[in-house]
């Protein structure tokens, strides 16, 4: 487990930071991780001590690396490989009160799908509703 070098790709990973090596790749191709401040790609080599900054989703993490995995195992071997920083932690938590504020979407709706009535209504309606310009056509 204590290897001397490891890719970021390979280590993220094994951090269980992405399901899969390639997601991990594809967000260090689209910049969405770096390593201490600087864009990275997927293959740098990362060092113990460095701060990789990474983004899940809408979720911001900023982690510092204790120990260079290569092994995918379970998640508390996997929370031994970094350390989260402070200011991260607060940010995540910040974020979740925010959305748990924030209102529910479906509340806005006043009126939703229709139902089968409605359409039945609506299906009459249209059907006597013709014009007289639509049958001249």
């Amino acid at each position: 487990m204590n290897d001397t070098r490891v890719r970021l790709d390979k280590w993220l990973w094994a951090a269980r930071f992405y399901k899969t090596r390639a997601l991990a790749a594809d967000e260090a191709d689209r910049g969405r991780v770096s390593v201490n401040g600087l864009a990275a790609k997927p293959a740098r080599e990362l060092h113990v001590g460095d701060r990789v900054a990474l983004r899940q989703g809408s979720v911001e993490r900023v982690v510092d690396v204790l120990v260079l995995g290569t092994v995918r195992g379970p998640a508390p071997v996997a929370q031994t490989l970094y350390c989260e920083t402070a200011e991260s932690i607060a940010a995540r938590e910040r974020a979740a009160e925010a959305r748990r504020l924030q209102p529910e979407p479906a509340a806005s709706i006043e009126q939703g799908r229709p139902t089968k009535r409605d359409r039945r209504q609506l299906a009459d309606w249209n059907r006597w509703s013709a014009s007289v310009d639509d049958e001249r056509s």
